[in-house]
């Protein structure tokens, strides 16, 4: 998103003088920016409302209702921000871990309706990197039966986005990708550079 309260935020974010409660706060509100262009294409239909002087056609969102699903436990500092703008919508959640030797996904949790026929997802993950996490989880909500899919992250590599095309372009299912920046490249770590380190980490605290 080219908006100059996106790259404020952004600058914040990505400073190692911003601590945790900050950088919850910070990132929170920048969700709420992305959302906002990440929700252009949510489904709705007509309705009518009875304004205190006469009647009104109006919009409401469709059934079945969106499904955010925030990728954990980074994607869920990201929660808060979707759900101001889109209250109405269901969550599920889907736990996906990076292999540090072979830089690919692992799934170690699900919460999610086993059938998601005629749902549009809405996927929450800080960084995308390499793309693993991200890919492994936009394939499962497919699978699932999801029939339409954004992904929200705050950053993302080159190498990432180029994964990402590569990946929906196959799976016969509309997809978008929202970011706040694209960075300049990944180092040999899988780490985005300049980046903003270790989202989870910087939420949340170092896991043990």
């Amino acid at each position: 998103m080219d908006h100059p309260l996106v790259s404020h935020k952004l600058t914040l974010l990505r400073s190692t003088a911003t601590p945790s409660p900050e950088f919850r706060r910070l990132a929170d509100e920048l969700v709420t920016l992305l959302a906002y262009e990440a929700t252009r294409d949510v489904r709705v239909e007509p309705t009518t409302v009875q304004t205190p002087i006469s009647e009104a056609p109006g919009v409401t969102l469709s059934r079945p209702k969106p499904m955010v699903v925030p990728i954990l436990r980074a994607g869920l500092g990201m929660l808060e921000g979707m759900l101001r703008l889109m209250p109405s919508a269901e969550v599920g959640f889907v736990g996906m871990a990076r292999d540090e030797q072979t830089l690919q996904p692992m799934t170690y949790a699900e919460r999610l309706p086993h059938d998601l026929t005629g749902r549009q997802c809405y996927v929450l993950d800080p960084m995308l990197a390499t793309g693993g996490s991200l890919g492994g989880a936009v394939e499962f909500l497919v699978r699932r039966g999801a029939d339409h899919i954004t992904c929200l992250c705050l950053l993302a590599a080159p190498e990432g986005v180029e994964k990402f095309r590569k990946l929906v372009a196959d799976l016969g299912v509309p997809c978008h990708l929202v970011v706040a920046a694209i960075d300049d490249h990944l180092d040999e770590h899988g780490y985005i550079v300049p980046g903003l380190g270790d989202a989870g980490d910087r939420l949340y605290g170092l896991a043990e």
